[in-house]
């Protein structure tokens, strides 16, 4: 019986270790697996951003707009530094734990291997089966005998099982040293890619540096586009308050002729636009960007501007730049409420998701017509590219009635 309780326990303590280093692998490939994904991630941003970099250097003079793309590229570069030196630090964990689990694979190896060596010069005195009879023909009684033939068959059990152990870590071992070797050649690589990285830091902090005092020298002409940005989206602003207040108009007058009381939003919903409304919402942090690719160069909000000391910008949405001749994307299903123009602006297309509105403007060509439903990622429109600096950017304003939502915080993290 206590033999029993023993073994049960041993194979318990077995598979209890066995779960735990299987755990412990699943983690630890998992979280290198997750730093390996964001390198990448960031990496596909900094391309497209050098490939915006170079459309926008093309232009005859340093503009502001080359400005911000460096800007958004050095935070770029910035935070794949953090996360080389976090899959960097991950590594060096890694490696010590290995090294440390290879003298320990090496120690128990050795230990195997001398009570193996013991068991066999043991098995080899007692070879004549003679002895063994005579073993078990001494006993005193059946049970003695009884017992003594188990111990036979237990010891050779066991001699078995310390072979099959020994085999069994020495390929343990052998695999823990070539991951050893990976992750050391790896950490050769990662280290060799820092200090690339740091270097392109330098030289991109020095462009901006020389970017930003060749623009200081235009600061008259900085501030006449500065105005003429302002005017153009205070015109916009005062377009979607005008649709807003007219959508609002409708709902009132349709209610009183139905003899209701004026609906509390904006929009009166239907139970149909009860549903986009609440998925719209519910979508929160995983709608599509308004292009297949880009990067947000104007954020939210109320930020300094980039060269002009002491002034302060505004923006009622995300500005995003993308590639020359790139199409505008419907980010929700909805129906186009509005397709207009902008003087300066180029077209700005109004959906309406709901309780939600989404607004896309600096569009050169639109593809919907006001009433018509629009799918999830349907084609819109061609995002216009501004001769002057090369900048293809679409703007996009989410507003929620009359308050005007960060688009950042809607739009899914890129992958």
């Amino acid at each position: 019986m206590i033999v029993k309780i023993i073994d049960s326990v041993f194979k318990n303590k077995c598979l209890l270790i066995l779960l735990l280093a299987i755990l412990s692998g699943n983690i630890a490939a998992q979280t290198r697996e997750n730093l390996e994904k964001e390198r990448q991630r960031i990496q596909q941003e900094i391309n497209l951003t050098n490939q915006l970099l170079e459309e926008t250097k093309k232009s005859a003079e340093t503009n502001i707009n080359q400005l911000v793309i460096l800007n958004n590229q050095i935070s770029q570069r910035e935070e794949l530094l953090r996360t080389i030196n976090n899959k960097i630090s991950f590594i060096n964990r890694q490696i010590n734990s290995l090294t440390q689990e290879i003298k320990s694979l090496n120690k128990e190896l050795e230990e195997l291997k001398d009570s193996y060596a013991n068991m066999i010069r043991h098995a080899y005195k007692n070879r004549d089966k003679n002895h063994r009879l005579m073993f078990l023909f001494s006993s005193k009684d059946f049970n003695q005998a009884y017992m003594r033939m188990k111990y036979m068959q237990q010891y050779a059990r066991d001699r078995q099982l310390q072979a099959e152990k020994i085999i069994q870590t020495a390929q343990k071992l052998d695999e823990q040293v070539a991951e050893l070797e990976s992750s050391k050649k790896e950490q050769q690589q990662l280290l060799a890619d820092h200090r690339k990285e740091i270097e392109t830091l330098t030289t991109e902090r020095e462009e901006q540096s020389n970017t930003v005092q060749s623009l200081r020298r235009k600061e008259r002409s900085l501030m006449s586009q500065l105005k003429q940005q302002e005017k153009e989206a205070e015109e916009l602003s005062n377009a979607i308050q005008r649709i807003i207040e007219e959508e609002r108009r409708k709902a009132a007058e349709k209610a009183k002729a139905e003899g209701r009381e004026a609906p509390a939003t904006v929009f009166e919903l239907t139970p149909e636009d009860q549903i986009i409304s609440d998925n719209f919402y519910e979508n929160k942090g995983s709608l599509p960007w308004p292009s297949e690719r880009g990067i947000i160069t104007r954020p939210f909000g109320e930020q300094s501007h980039p060269v002009l000391p002491g002034i302060r910008i505004s923006n009622d949405g995300i500005n995003i730049s993308t590639t020359e001749g790139a199409k505008a994307r419907a980010v929700f299903e909805g129906t186009v409420v509005r397709v207009f123009s902008v003087p300066g602006g180029n077209n700005a297309i109004i959906i309406r998701h709901g309780e939600y509105l989404t607004v896309y403007s600096n569009l050169a060509e639109v593809t919907v017509s006001n009433g018509q439903k629009v799918n999830i990622n349907q084609e819109i429109g061609v995002i216009s590219t501004d001769p002057r600096d090369n900048k293809t950017e679409v703007h996009l304003q989410i507003w929620k009635g009359t308050q005007k939502l960060n688009p950042a915080e809607w739009l899914a993290r890129r992958q």
